[in-house]
């Protein structure tokens, strides 16, 4: 079994935020892959799925980010998933918008999500890092990413969510090269007038990629339907 935990802060008001982007993948993988409904335990929301054959379990801690690892912990303690099965999606500062990479355990780097799972889990637990820029300056951080993602941003956003949902039964395969590979493949088309390429990358492999896909108009994405619902306020 495997444990994909998105992190994010709840409640409404902060749905869009970038700090959410791990919350937003996961809203993505449930709805492509057809999970069961979210139900409320755990100090969190879970759903029940399957990525292939791989059962997996999908987990938003309800509580605020610097305390996500108690929900990780309660949830992974029950269903008895060792950490090497968890895969946690997370905001990174450290990256570029855009740019994603995965790792396999090590340090927190400051992040406050991945410190508290650290210290209900310890650190062997693998990430994927999704970037969002930093501000500039340490004094903005917090600002920066309990803010809304820019209207710049919906683009490369919605495409990464996109595609990263198709990716994931590899990473519940145990396979994030060829999930990575995935991404890359089909996110190979030409980039248009004005638009910056992404670059995904496992571990030491770089990988530059340039997003460029239409929406399809039968079926929004999950975000697709959050960005509707906040404009309609």
């Amino acid at each position: 079994m495997k444990l994909f935990v998105g992190l994010g802060n709840p409640g409404q008001q902060y749905q869009m935020n970038r700090h959410n982007i791990g919350f937003m993948v996961l809203d993505e993988i449930a709805n492509t892959h057809s999970f069961g409904p979210w139900r409320s335990k755990f100090s969190g929301h879970f759903s029940e799925g399957l990525l292939g054959n791989k059962k997996t379990l999908l987990l938003k801690p309800s509580t605020f980010m610097n305390l996500s690892g108690q929900s990780v912990g309660e949830l992974s303690r029950f269903y008895k998933i060792d950490p090497k099965n968890i895969i946690v999606f997370h905001d990174e500062l450290d990256l570029a918008p855009g740019k994603c990479r995965f790792k396999s355990g090590g340090g927190h780097a400051g992040h406050n999500g991945l410190k508290s799972i650290h210290s209900h889990i310890g650190d062997n637990y693998q990430r994927v890092r999704l970037g969002i820029g930093h501000p500039g300056h340490k004094d903005l951080v917090s600002k920066y990413v309990l803010n809304n993602f820019s209207n710049e941003d919906q683009k490369w956003l919605r495409e990464l969510l996109a595609k990263i949902s198709e990716s994931c039964i590899h990473l519940a395969n145990n396979k994030p090269d060829k999930f990575i590979n995935q991404i890359a493949s089909t996110l190979g088309n030409k980039k248009g007038a004005g638009e910056k390429s992404n670059e995904i990358k496992v571990e030491k492999t770089s990988i530059k990629n340039n997003f460029n896909q239409e929406t399809k108009d039968e079926q929004k994405s999950t975000l697709q339907k959050l960005l509707d619902k906040f404009n309609r306020k």
